[in-house]
Order: C-alpha cells, then structure tokens, then sequence
C-alpha cells in the first residue's frame, strides 16, 4: 500500500551505496530534487544516475556532496565542468542502448519520478514522459512518485500496478516545460530546403531546437504526416491541430503520434495529456530500429555541431570537451536506413562564431569523438543547399558537402581535402 511522506523525507530512504535513478524530462521529480539538496549529508555515498536532457533538466547530482556519484549520459551546462573534473561519470551510449544498460547491467534501488495524479483505478499512469522509467520499475527495490496535481494522464500511456508505488510526495508544481528557441533567418532556409526533402504521408523524427522549430513551421502545406520521435514539442502539436499530422499511412501505430515524452510548454503538456492519438511509448519502442525499419518512408531529422567532408558528423563534442551526447539520433538514423523509402536528414548552420567558423570541416579535429559514422549519413543540409552523400565516393561526398558550406569557406576546404588525401 503507497505510503504519503514529505520531500523532505525522502533522504532518509537513502543510504551509501544505494543507486537511485532519476526520471528526466517532464516527469523530473523538482520538489523531490529541491528536498534532497537541502540534506546533502544523506547523499553521501548515494549514486544518481538519470538522463538529464539540457535546457530542461539542471541537476548536478554530483554536487549534492563531495562523496555523492553520478552518472550522466547527457552532458549539460550544469555537469559538463564535473564531467570534465571526473566527478561526473559519462557513459556514451544511444538511447535504445541506455534503456538496455538500464534495464539489464546497472542495479538500481531506488527511482525517483513524477507521475499524475493517482485515481482509485489501481493503477498510475507515466503521464507525459515515459522515456526510460519502464527499464528500471520493476527492477528496484523502492519506487518514489512525486504526485503532481498538474502532470496529466494521457488516455494511451503505459500504467503500472498502484502496488508499485511505495511512497509518494504530494506536490502542486508546473511541469518542467523546454523554452521555445529563436529561430534565425538561417534556420528558416535550413527548413526550407529540408522541407523539399518530405513528401506527403511521410513519417517523422525530429529533435528539439531552432532548427527542428523552423522545419515544422515549414511543413505546413504536407499532409498526412506521420509522427515517431523520442519526444514532441509545440512545433508538433501546431501541425497536428492543423490537420497535417494523421498518421494515416503509419505500418506501425496507424493513426498515432508516438512519443515518448513532451519537450515544450504548459499548453503542450495540457493538450497532449486530452488527445487520444498521442500514444505515450518507451525508448525500447520509440528508438528500436526493428520498429523504425517497419515504417515506410520514415524521416529522421536531427541536428549537428558540424561534419566533415568524409561525411563524419560531431553532434556532442567542442574543442575536446563533452557538451551533449549522441541521444538518439543514431538509432533515428540506422532505423531510417532500413525503411522502405526512408531517409535521414543532417541539419546544420553553415557557421558559428558569427560566420567566422565553418561547421562543414576538412576533418573532425583531434580529441574529437565522432558521432556519427561516414556509413551511416545520408542527406546533409545547411542554409546554402541538401546534398545526398549515402552512396557517394569519397571524393564526390567532399566535394558535395563543400558546396553546401559557407562560400567564404569552400576554398580553403577544397585545399584542405587536397592536403588529407594527397598521402
């Protein structure tokens, strides 16, 4: 039977050598969290592992105290210094491999989450971020749900047993929601010529971030769209509520969007929790390349840092240092390639820096991980134009890939690919 408890009680469930999971994107447990930074003394020994994704989630568990461990696979503004000091352990894995670890190699016991309101249904619902709590439920020994009042319960997201939950912190907060970006005239002409990449009845992933914004503001004239992401944002909402999300062609979850958690504003969070197209999924759906590879004409739209003329793509690195992770995309990607009829998209900024650096590179710089594999990349696309590099020669792909960088750039980058290649 769930018991009710203060947040300010949790830490004493906690003990050295515990390891406690806890939920990231909107189903983060922030009065749980807030509590626990407040008795930094029972974290001691404790180690967090969640998959905080930046511009949302902002803990840095390791902080809590000097003897408290963490482990991390997203790097963000609030732990990339202690990744860099080694008090943060990263694990670079994608998402469908994160799930695996989660669920079968990294003990766990304890999680942390934020759920709905609880019914006299006998059940609970995940609400609005399933993502990766399904891995670790069942697994560990005590299951801990900030009960919000605001979070919703979406008609089709998984449930679980009432029994499960072992305590639970009332609590009457927002849902933490992802700050809309700005999206600059660069953007708008990325979109433009990734929108000529998607044809009517196509079924979509794509990220979060200026660029993915500016590629749903330009799908407006598309219909019949499908939706299969890790996560969707108002961008995604806007298109449904216009008639040009249906689903309608989908092999798999005709008719639905699927996702596995909202990234965007209260109104999202409010209307994805009333529509009963939105099927709520797990990274071990949402992610799985034998679920991607049965959608025809499936899309993967993400972004990138930079890439590099053998058609290598960075996506988490700068100058050496840890900045993201490799998410999902790969797994998008690899899905994409084995669907009939589908493709993936690389979507970048031709520069940064003001135009003062190339994001199309002669070659990933040392200390630079690559994201991406040359093997597995198919359409790159920046503001100057889309080329298709998947079945180019190396020699074709460099210089495709130059045609597309900044004009300022293309010289010094055909010297550049002279030099690598001339033994």
């Amino acid at each position: 039977m769930t018991s009710w408890i203060e947040a300010d009680e949790v830490a004493e469930r906690l003990k050295p050598g515990m390891t406690v999971f806890v939920a990231g994107t909107s189903a983060e447990p922030r009065a749980t969290l807030d509590a626990l930074s407040r008795h930094a003394d029972r974290c001691a020994g404790v180690r967090f592992v969640s998959v905080s994704i930046p511009g949302i989630n902002g803990v840095d568990f390791s902080a809590y105290h000097a003897e408290t461990q963490s482990t991390a696979f997203f790097a963000t503004r609030e732990n990339r210094d202690s990744i860099a000091s080694g008090r943060v352990d990263f694990v670079p894995l994608q998402y469908r491999a994160i799930f695996d670890y989660l669920e079968h190699d990294m003990p766990v016991d304890v999680v942390l989450l934020q759920l709905p309101e609880v019914k006299d249904t006998g059940v609970m619902s995940l609400g609005v971020s399933v993502d990766f709590v399904p891995a670790v439920l069942d697994k560990a020994g005590l299951v801990i749900g900030e009960v919000n009042t605001r979070q919703p319960a979406p008609a089709d997201s998984p449930t679980w047993p009432l029994a499960r939950l072992d305590l639970a912190v009332a609590c009457d907060l927002p849902v933490p929601v992802f700050p809309t970006a700005k999206i600059g005239s660069a953007a708008k002409e990325i979109a433009s010529h990734v929108a000529e990449l998607i044809q009517d009845g196509d079924c979509i992933q794509i990220g979060i971030g200026a660029i993915p914004n500016a590629v749903l503001g330009a799908l407006a004239d598309k219909n019949d769209l499908g939706i299969q992401s890790g996560m969707i944002t108002d961008g995604v909402m806007a298109l449904a509520e216009a008639g040009n999300i249906t689903g309608r062609y989908k092999n798999v979850d005709e008719g639905k969007i699927v996702t596995g958690s909202t990234l965007g504003s209260e109104v999202l969070i409010e209307w994805a929790g009333s529509r009963p197209e939105l099927r709520f999924r797990p990274v071990s759906h949402t992610h799985d390349v034998s679920v991607i590879r049965q959608i025809d004409n499936f899309v993967s739209i993400n972004s990138a840092m930079e890439v590099d003329l053998f058609g290598q793509v960075n996506a988490d690195m700068l100058a050496g240092r840890q900045t993201g992770a490799t998410g999902g995309s790969v797994d998008m990607i690899r899905g994409a390639a084995l669907s009939r009829g589908g493709r993936s998209v690389i979507a970048l900024n031709a520069t940064a820096a003001n135009g003062e650096v190339s994001r199309i590179v002669a070659g990933l710089a040392r200390h630079t991980a690559t994201t991406a594999l040359r093997t597995d990349i198919d359409f790159v696309v920046t503001e100057f134009g889309a080329r298709r590099i998947r079945f180019l020669s190396s020699s074709a792909r460099a210089e495709a890939l130059i045609e597309i960088a900044a004009p300022k750039f293309r010289d010094q980058l055909r010297d550049d690919w002279k030099d690598l290649t001339s033994g």
